[in-house]
């Protein structure tokens, strides 16, 4: 079974209104993250203890915020996952901080109401896995460019890097907007993004590319096209089975996976949406300059 067997719609007639939508959805991540003063991160990044409690009869937010307040936890932060007994508390105290929960939470629960693990991450660590992160995607970016080099021409390169760079941003200003913290599993999903827009963008490519050659005579932007029209089984295909597998951690998987899989639905519809809208009209922008100041009297 193959959807759009004879497909032929004019994707390049649509690229204007394209990069108004993306500089809009750009803006709009870069305006979030200006208010917000900078991504929000987690635990992971920032240093601090994560603690995750299951009460065993129902307690809501508001009881557990009230109780941790008497000991001079007021500013931690409590979200409810799983089932309606389940919570986790963050906060960026380190010294005594089970020992003060633990002790708070017997004279209200008593010591057998209640299971409690813990998690801590020092200031330091926190401060080295941030910097290790961004070099993380800084090489994902510079191993990109090293190994377009070698199997594109520049402009094939360029416009791929345009469409990663648009992509991660994007994700970004979602991040920031949905309110997500910045963990090291949404660091992961960001450098899956990355590794999937860019073989979305790649498979694009490589059939103008053919295209290219087999049809010397035609139009570039008609080539441009065609190829993009003659991918689209394979793009909408992988994709729909990618966001039917995401969806399911989505819903299934909990609130701690939940923000991980959001990340990726997210990044998958923009990587599917930037290989036909924003990688492939920059490929046709750049041939069109070249073209243009390859005209008499044009330099």
């Amino acid at each position: 079974m193959r959807f759009f067997r004879d497909a032929n719609y004019d994707f390049l007639s649509l690229r204007r209104r394209a990069y108004v939508l993306s500089a809009a959805m750009l803006l709009a991540g870069i305006i979030s993250l200006v208010l917000a003063g900078g991504p929000r991160y987690g635990v992971d990044f920032t240093g601090g203890t994560l603690l995750q409690i299951e009460f065993m009869e129902e307690t809501t937010v508001s009881d557990l915020r009230a109780v941790l307040s008497t000991g001079g936890l007021e500013n931690a932060q409590i979200q409810q996952f799983g089932d309606s007994n389940e919570f986790l508390v963050r906060t960026q105290d380190f010294e005594g901080i089970v020992e003060t929960v633990s002790g708070l939470l017997n004279e209200t629960y008593g010591s057998d109401g209640y299971s409690m693990s813990t998690d801590a991450v020092g200031p330091k660590v926190g401060s080295e896995l941030q910097r290790k992160a961004l070099i993380a995607i800084l090489m994902s970016f510079g191993l990109t460019l090293v190994y377009l080099a070698f199997r594109f021409e520049w402009r094939f390169g360029f416009a791929a890097i345009v469409a990663t760079f648009h992509d991660i941003t994007i994700t970004f200003g979602f991040i920031s907007l949905s309110g997500i913290e910045i963990t090291l599993a949404t660091v992961a999903a960001i450098l899956t993004i990355l590794g999937y827009s860019l073989n979305d963008t790649i498979v694009v490519f490589d059939r103008i590319r053919e295209n290219l050659k087999k049809r010397r005579k035609d139009d570039y932007k008609d080539i441009v096209n065609a190829s993009i029209n003659e991918t689209l089984p394979r793009t909408v295909l992988t994709s729909g089975t990618t966001l039917a597998t995401l969806l399911a951690l989505f819903i299934l998987g909990g609130s701690v996976v939940r923000p991980f899989a959001l990340v990726l639905i997210l990044g998958v519809l923009i990587g599917t949406y930037s290989s036909i809208f924003v990688a492939s009209p920059v490929l046709l922008e750049i041939e069109e300059r070249s073209k243009r100041k390859e005209k008499p009297g044009r330099g």
